[in-house]
């Protein structure tokens, strides 16, 4: 490219760059990451070789430069257009007024557009949680603004949003709106355990749904309600739909890991979500070994351990007593679901058990869901590994909401845990291992960069 092209093409290029970082201003971090490392890697490729610099011939120039006068500078400043970004979302006590004053606008033309346009208006109606930007001058005066949320409901509900945009042109406001498709765009995460699972999510800019997710797969191998350690790390690379590059909000699916890593007392566990050529996913370790076991860990997706596989003092009888599964604490109501394939033997009430259902597995196995407040299947019916079969409750010998949990074997009481976690897992089948080693070394190298990140306390976005 000649040099008077490139000075045409640059600055065109800086304006486009600087577009981009108006309208997507959280994405600046790893677009900048990403641009470095592209242009550390084209500085490498067209390094000439040429002798050692501290060969040539050295000639030191010097001169003198006059910087202009402080009075200068100042009128240059204040030439150059200022224009400020601000972001929020709406809460269900917004007005017009108390908006756009969270938002720095000092513009009363704009909170009379926002009352009185009907397009504008739509802004302030229907559910909170609209995510919105705005820009103004040094002044406060509103540039533009852009919302976005749900699109209306119908087909494209859950893969559309609506952009609505409220722009100054001519010293006149005006507005729009259109539905637009959402994106999907993967992501890294990393974050050292200080307290909870959820805290370091938190920290690492990460969903609770995509926190539940990474506990689900992993709960086979780690208890994450009495085996994690301060300073555990984890590291993932996530799936996420978009609007205009903004991660969505609103009501839509959280998207997947797609890859995670997981530290526990210095043990490495791994997931990724890996589909053979007849379109079945599933996860697996970075051996090819299913992270999908015959029995699920735990009848609830996400809950807290309150009493375990052990003598116990009985909250009722008030004696020592074997306790003889796990309990469970979680709200009334919360889907209990069924721990692996089987047949439903009873469901039903039965003494202090309350409402209970008992599924009959393979292998002589059979589980038992007890003190549920609604039963949701009937005896012989057939049920499938995640199916849910009732709710939790506090019917029969219960002093609360909670959900007891039982896995036997030839009618003798095991540890539902220890039961799980020696359960059956399928590998990668022998056509697919060639695809699964290359899929597996693509995002070794995103993992480790994610495992960085949540050391220094950063996150990709």
């Amino acid at each position: 490219m000649k040099s008077s092209d490139l000075q045409s093409v640059l600055p065109q290029a800086w304006a486009r760059a600087g577009q981009f970082v108006a309208k997507h201003p959280r994405s600046l971090s790893s677009v900048v990451i990403l641009g470095l490392a592209g242009f550390g890697a084209t500085a490498f490729g067209i390094a000439p070789r040429g002798p050692e610099a501290s060969l040539l011939a050295q000639t030191l120039i010097t001169e003198s430069v006059e910087p202009m006068g402080i009075d200068v500078q100042l009128e240059r400043l204040a030439e150059q257009g200022l224009s400020l970004y601000r972001s929020d979302v709406t809460r269900t006590s917004d007005t017009a007024d108390s908006l756009l004053r969270r938002l720095n606008v000092d513009d009363a033309s704009a909170a009379a557009f926002l009352r009185q346009d009907p397009v504008a208006r739509k802004l302030l109606e229907g559910r909170s949680g609209k995510s919105v930007q705005v820009s103004t001058d040094a002044a406060g005066t509103l540039v533009e603004l852009v919302a976005r949320y749900a699109a209306p409901a119908g087909a494209q509900s859950g893969s559309h949003f609506t952009r609505l945009s409220v722009v100054r042109r001519d010293g006149k406001l005006r507005s729009s709106a259109e539905v637009a498709p959402m994106l999907a765009q993967q992501r890294l995460a990393g974050g050292t355990i200080q307290t909870s699972l959820f805290a370091a999510t938190d920290e690492a800019g990460v969903s609770d749904a995509l926190a539940s997710q990474l506990a689900e797969i992993l709960s086979t191998d780690i208890d994450f309600h009495r085996e994690l350690r301060k300073g555990d790390t984890f590291s993932m690379i996530y799936e996420t739909l978009t609007a205009d590059g903004e991660a969505v909000t609103w009501g839509v699916p959280s998207g997947r890991v797609v890859a995670a890593e997981f530290v526990n007392k210095g043990r490495r566990f791994s997931a990724l979500w890996f589909k053979d050529e007849q379109g079945k996913g599933a996860y697996y370790d970075f051996n090819g070994k299913s992270r999908s076991h015959s029995f699920l860990a735990s009848p609830l997706e996400f809950s807290r351990t309150t009493s375990g596989f052990a003598m116990r003092m009985h909250p009722i009888l008030n004696q020592w007593k074997q306790h003889n599964g796990v309990d469970y604490a979680a709200p009334r109501g919360t889907p209990v679901r069924v721990v692996g394939d089987g047949v439903v033997e009873f469901a039903g009430q039965q003494n202090g058990y309350g409402n209970i259902v008992q599924i009959k597995h393979d292998k002589d196995r059979a589980t038992v869901y007890a003190h549920l407040s609604r039963i949701d299947v009937e005896v012989g019916q057939r049920v499938e590994q995640g199916q849910h079969i009732g709710a939790v409750g506090a019917t029969g010998w219960a002093t609360g909401p909670h959900l007891h949990f039982e896995f036997k074997i030839g009618g003798v009481h095991q540890d539902p845990l220890l039961m799980a976690q020696g359960s059956e897992a399928a590998t990668v089948a022998p056509a697919a291992k060639a695809q699964f080693a290359q899929w597996a070394h693509s995002v070794r190298g995103p993992l480790d960069v994610a495992q960085t990140m949540g050391r220094s306390g950063s996150h990709s976005e």
